[in-house]
């Protein structure tokens, strides 16, 4: 039996996941949520959506979508949204798939309330939630968990995750930001940010760590426990980082993890780098580095095809059917297909998802107290946690 869900939020990355929701075969019904009309037009009027969508199911607000009788919604709306809209979605009864990530505020100490928020209304409504975090489903990503399973890297020592992302790297976030700044939503949080400098809150882009402790903490299934960080400011007087708001333009952190291991995360937004989300694993008997398998005598190197788990056979024929076969996984190296299956697929069969509120926590949470640490030079600060999913 099929499932039905509503995106919410059709901009430049909605759109990019909106076939591949509407294609998988377990999504019977898709409804479409914007407010900007013109958004969902580009898909209402699609003959490819005709088959699971009605003009009645499209609406111009989370609180009219909520009302539906949709099952889930997907959230993939501006970052400082994302945690209540998920606790208003779930709050209504409905299983949440968010973009990352949880949030995006200039406040830590509000990013943590949030996160005990959504694991709080997770349990109290038995409402499922779910990180669309890309690097999880990276094949790296994937291999590195199933070579962990077998426990093919012993014990682990050492892992290094790092974001590399340039203000004028190709993803131009000068442009992110002018474009997010641009919508109704935008121009409402710019009344937002008011407050926040008024606190004298200071962001950093440890505040958004998820492409980077995703991997290690995914593959080694241990969280951070305590940290200690610095942090690099900007010396040219770049306005993008000289803003009240300010700190860092770059973050590196150390942790030690739940399992004795060690774990070194680089957020960079200030580097000569042309943009890098990956991540490094080493254990007692094998480690993983730069797409190759290694032990004390030889190195493999892997293939795409080696490191991707294979999307049932069905799945990948409705995806291949709504895009050119060379972009069947989509973006961010090739994770976004697995993401919408892995979500789909949890929804239908009642199970909670692997990137669920409590996994996302740990992601999120390194972060934050990295940039604790940071503004604190480097005082060694601990990690909270809310401990594992339910069985």
């Amino acid at each position: 039996m099929g499932i039905s869900i509503g995106l919410v939020g059709l901009g430049s990355f909605g759109s990019a996941f909106a076939d591949l929701f509407k294609s998988h075969p377990l999504v019977d019904r898709v409804a479409l949520c914007d407010r900007e009309p013109e958004r969902i037009q580009k898909f209402a009027g699609k003959e490819s959506w005709q088959d699971k969508f009605n003009a009645t199911d499209a609406y111009d607000s989370l609180d009219a979508i909520c009302k539906s009788d949709l099952d889930a919604l997907v959230i993939i709306t501006q970052p400082w949204l994302h945690a209540p809209q998920c606790i208003q979605a779930m709050e209504a009864g409905k299983h949440v798939y968010s973009a990352v990530p949880i949030i995006s505020v200039p406040d830590g100490d509000e990013i943590l309330d949030w996160c005990n928020k959504l694991v709080e209304t997770c349990q109290r409504t038995g409402m499922h939630y779910m990180l669309g975090e890309t690097t999880y489903f990276r094949p790296q990503t994937m291999y590195c968990r199933r070579k962990a399973a077998e426990g093919a890297f012993g014990s682990f020592v050492y892992s290094e995750g790092e974001y590399l992302h340039d203000v004028d790297a190709r993803c131009n976030l000068r442009e992110v930001s002018k474009s997010r700044g641009a919508s109704k939503a935008g121009r409402e949080w710019q009344e937002r940010v008011k407050q926040y400098v008024a606190k004298g809150v200071r962001n950093g882009p440890m505040h958004y760590p998820t492409h980077s402790t995703s991997g290690p903490i995914s593959v080694m299934k241990a969280h951070a426990v305590q940290v200690c960080a610095w942090g690099y400011a900007n010396r040219t007087n770049d306005p993008y980082f000289s803003g009240p708001l300010s700190s860092f333009s770059n973050e590196i952190a150390l942790f030690q993890m739940s399992n004795g291991a060690t774990m070194r995360i680089c957020e960079c937004r200030e580097i000569g780098h042309p943009g890098r989300e990956m991540f490094r694993v080493y254990g007692t008997k094998a480690s993983f580095e730069n797409d190759a398998w290694l032990d004390n005598r030889e190195r493999t190197a892997l293939t795409i095809q080696d490191m991707r788990d294979p999307l049932p056979a069905e799945v990948e024929a409705a995806f291949v059917a709504c895009s050119e076969k060379s972009r069947v996984y989509g973006g961010h190296g090739g994770s976004h297909a697995f993401l919408v299956h892995e979500f789909v697929e949890a929804i239908a069969n009642g199970r909670t998802p692997a990137i669920n509120v409590w996994e996302a926590a740990r992601y999120m949470a390194a972060g934050v107290m990295a940039h604790k640490s940071a503004l604190k030079e480097g005082e060694l600060l601990e990690v909270p946690d809310w401990g594992d999913a339910p069985c």
